[in-house]
């Protein structure tokens, strides 16, 4: 059997999603490399948008024949106006500028790259293709679910900003020829029986009785006819919606980060590039997420992106304290029932020697159970007793994992080595 597919997806004005699809594909080195680059400059919540891509005209070129050099050959120059077989055509002037990219210009755009915006759909899907979330399993609301409304047929009540006008005139019509089909049907019987007893005698009296009661009868119908209202309250109708519970799956993202005097900038740099790739990640599974920032160094504490990133602190550090507020965060505002939890904790490694211990505990005890993943990275390359006491706790957690990186360039092959999709090659 014959089956036909069509594509239905909505396109934009002279845009075929098709052919992006293959040029999407064709440039999908150089896509790549544009969206880690866009990440760069960009505060966690600032990636609902898109990116401008550029790609080289050299990139561009297609496939195409071409006579050798030497040889006789007559070609056609459409709209001649000037010469003739036989003349010789001078060299295009200027200095071959129409091979190259055109002359350098101090205001705009250069003409050397070909430029298109790539929606944010388009921009996570090729930032997190062959990435996926360990033990990705939805939490439901069950006592407190959301609602949305879906359209559910027509009803006669409602708002007049809800009323359906063609459904409205297509009833009213019906609702005509219903109460007037008899009627017009014995109007029609009566008019051809007066035209039948026009053509007899007129002076015979029961003929003239009998004209005037056909006559009378007409006009009875067509007033009825003619009192059947066009549009009448019981023909409106209203389009419907109703409030359905939908099952609701929302996460909370913990962002934990050292801010002591050993975390200069660069290293605040490296964790806000990893913070900034887990919040995009998570955005693919979850519609709402929320996001909280701790820092921490002898003493932690709830703030804002801002703060978070680029206020400074000097002394020790105490990372317990950091895994102690976001425990008693959870408690006050994240149900385990109501939400799923991940956290992602970046220091340099530089922590109280006897707090590590309580470290480890913290995490097996009370945060890792509660969580569905939990990431630590390192920004120094030096091991020190956190690290140590965290490796006790990968061997035997699955949902926990660490790694490090210490230069840019190291961020995201080390996200990419923490979400990779089992069976994925690397």
């Amino acid at each position: 059997m014959l089956q036909q597919i069509i594509d239905r997806r909505l396109s934009g004005k002279n845009k075929s999603i098709g052919n992006r699809e293959r040029f999407l594909q064709r440039h999908k080195a150089q896509i790549r490399e544009a969206v880690r680059r866009a990440v760069d400059g960009r505060g966690i919540r600032d990636m609902n948008q898109g990116e401008d891509v550029h790609i080289p005209k050299k990139d561009l070129n297609e496939p195409v024949f071409g006579h050798g050099e030497g040889g006789r050959r007559e070609v056609v120059r459409p709209g001649n106006t000037e010469h003739v077989k036989g003349d010789r055509l001078p060299k295009p002037k200027g200095g071959g500028q129409g091979q190259g990219g055109g002359q350098a210009s101090d205001s705009g755009e250069g003409d050397d790259d070909f430029v298109f915006h790539l929606s944010k759909e388009e921009f996570m899907q090729v930032f997190f293709e062959d990435l996926a979330l360990p033990n990705l399993e939805r939490t439901q609301l069950a006592e407190t679910p959301e609602w949305k409304s879906h359209r559910a047929g027509f009803t006669s009540d409602g708002t007049p900003t809800n009323l359906h006008v063609i459904r409205s005139m297509r009833g009213a019509l019906g609702r005509r020829i219903a109460l007037g089909t008899d009627k017009r049907r014995e109007l029609h019987e009566l008019e051809e029986r007066l035209a039948v007893i026009k053509r007899e005698d007129s002076r015979d009296p029961e003929v003239l009785h009998l004209r005037a009661e056909t006559e009378e009868r007409i006009q009875h119908l067509r007033g009825r006819i003619d009192a059947i209202p066009f549009l009448d309250p019981i023909d409106l109708r209203f389009r419907n919606r109703v409030r359905t519970p939908v099952p609701s799956s929302r996460a909370v993202m913990f962002c934990l980060m050292d801010v002591s005097g050993s975390m200069d900038e660069s290293r605040k740099d490296l964790a806000k590039r990893f913070f900034i790739l887990l919040y995009l990640f998570l955005t693919r599974h979850y519609e709402k997420i929320d996001v909280v920032f701790i820092r921490h160094h002898t003493q932690a504490q709830e703030v804002d992106e801002q703060n978070f990133f680029h206020a400074t602190e000097t002394g020790g550090t105490v990372v317990s304290s950091a895994l102690v507020l976001m425990e008693e965060i959870i408690r006050a505002r994240y149900p385990r029932s109501e939400w799923n939890i991940y956290g992602a904790q970046a220091s340099d490694g530089d922590n109280w020697h006897h707090d590590s211990g309580k470290c480890r505990e913290l995490l097996a005890e009370k945060i890792l159970p509660q969580c569905r993943y939990f990431a630590y990275v390192q920004v120094a390359e030096q091991e020190q007793n956190l690290w140590e006491e965290y490796v006790k706790l990968s061997e035997d957690v699955s949902h926990f994992a660490m790694r490090k990186a210490t230069e840019a360039a190291q961020i995201y092959p080390v996200f990419r080595e923490l979400f990779k999709k089992e069976g994925a090659n690397k």
